[in-house]
């Protein structure tokens, strides 16, 4: 008997069950894999032996497209990091609940983290000589995965913030008053998704006005000097800042970055940022400010999710299976754009210990001289990853997406 188990880690995004449904749907037809598994919560739910039967819940095409088309982690997630050794006893304990459902393909749907998880399952099954395929399938809507062009999520995330900022420009444009509108966007050390903001830009709307990057650091009186140069000219101020900006010694500006609590990983949970910058800029100038911070929005909004997004995470889904089957393991896949014009890639895969604990931030030279805008490369690399538009089946009014009760009926 040949078994397969899936599962999903990390923040939530609008495509990662485009990937498990991928996947489900290539095992679902391989008639050498006898049943398909899901792990409830991440690695923690193998701790935890709470595994499910996705052969059972998925058993045709309609149920599968309506997991594609439902937002967030239909497995749940965790923040867990696993021990450093391998010879930590949490390791036999994941290796023997692989044992009792006879896995011979794992599955792990993720971001950074998710990938040193990957990294050292691989490790151990390598080192103990066991016979299991553990394969990393990417996520996030930070982009910031090393390896490969652009990361399942952020195209719909990327999409959500464009088309977030375009209403906020026809709510404030309406005024004829002096005001300044400042729109936290998530992104701790890498600005994929702030730069997005741009996409917004089209031939009557020139906002965001400013966009400022973690990649660059961030100093107060030149982003003052900034807005006061703008206001002077213009109405209405729209600016996209990073989370994660910080000053030349490597400070958060985020209001809460004293004492800042972590995740289980060690990274700073960052709030605040926006709102520390809308204080600033009111002492500053005598005009209305606002903050908004987009938070959780941005990550499952599959109200404008990416066709793009949906459709490359499914794929990479189904080709992971194919990838099992081959006998490769530590690897993670991988999407390798071939063309910008017309727009298209292919799916490889990169050895995970390339992966893991790293971090592809925005180049250098992809940003303005002065640091606050980006260039034209970056907008024509984004621009491709928005396209199509998901089509919602709706319930009553809303949209209607799985069932997610075992979330909460689990042991």
């Amino acid at each position: 008997m040949v078994n397969c188990l899936v599962a999903q880690s990390g923040g939530p995004t609008t495509a990662i069950n485009a990937s498990l449904s991928g996947v489900i749907s290539a095992a679902v037809k391989d008639s050498s894999i006898t049943n398909i598994y899901g792990a409830l919560n991440g690695v923690q739910g193998i701790l935890n032996d709470n595994i499910i039967e996705l052969h059972k819940t998925f058993a045709n095409d309609a149920s599968l497209e309506q997991l594609k088309h439902s937002p967030s982690m239909f497995l749940g997630s965790c923040r867990f990091k696993l021990d450093k050794e391998i010879t930590s006893p949490q390791y036999e304990e994941i290796f023997a609940t692989f044992a009792k459902y006879d896995i011979k393909y794992f599955f792990y749907i993720g971001g950074n983290d998710s990938m040193d998880t990957v990294d050292k399952l691989s490790q151990y099954a390598t080192e103990k000589g066991v016979d299991i395929k553990v394969i990393g399938i990417p996520k996030t809507i930070d982009n910031d995965l090393f390896g490969t062009d652009h990361t399942p999520g952020f195209g719909s995330a990327a999409k959500f913030v464009a088309t977030s900022i375009l209403n906020i420009a026809h709510d404030a444009y309406i005024y004829d008053m002096k005001s300044v509108t400042i729109v936290e966007i998530m992104g701790r050390n890498a600005g994929w998704l702030t730069a997005a903001s741009a996409l917004a830009r089209n031939a009557y709307n020139v906002s965001p006005d400013l966009i400022y990057l973690p990649e660059i650091p961030f100093d107060t009186y030149h982003f003052l000097n900034d807005v006061k140069n703008l206001i002077a000219k213009k109405n209405n101020v729209i600016i996209a800042v990073s989370e994660g900006i910080k000053d030349i010694n490597g400070n958060y500006v985020s209001a809460t970055a004293t004492n800042q609590p972590t995740d289980g990983f060690g990274h700073a949970l960052l709030s605040g940022t926006g709102k520390a910058l809308e204080g600033i800029v009111k002492t500053a100038l005598n005009c209305k400010v606002r903050s908004i911070e987009f938070s959780v929005l941005q990550r499952s909004a599959m109200h404008i999710a990416s066709k793009t997004d949906l459709d490359e995470a499914f794929s990479l889904g189904n080709k992971a299976v194919e990838y099992a089957k081959e006998d490769l393991t530590g690897i993670m896949l991988t999407l390798n754009r071939t063309s910008n014009d017309p727009y298209d890639n292919e799916i490889h895969y990169i050895p995970i210990s390339e992966v893991a604990n790293k971090e592809k931030k925005i180049p250098r030279e992809w940003i303005n001289e002065a640091g606050n805008d980006i260039t034209d490369d970056l907008l024509a690399y984004m621009k491709p990853l928005i396209v199509g538009e998901s089509p919602l089946k709706y319930e009553n009014g809303l949209p209607h997406y799985m069932n997610i009760q075992h979330l909460f009926d689990k042991a």
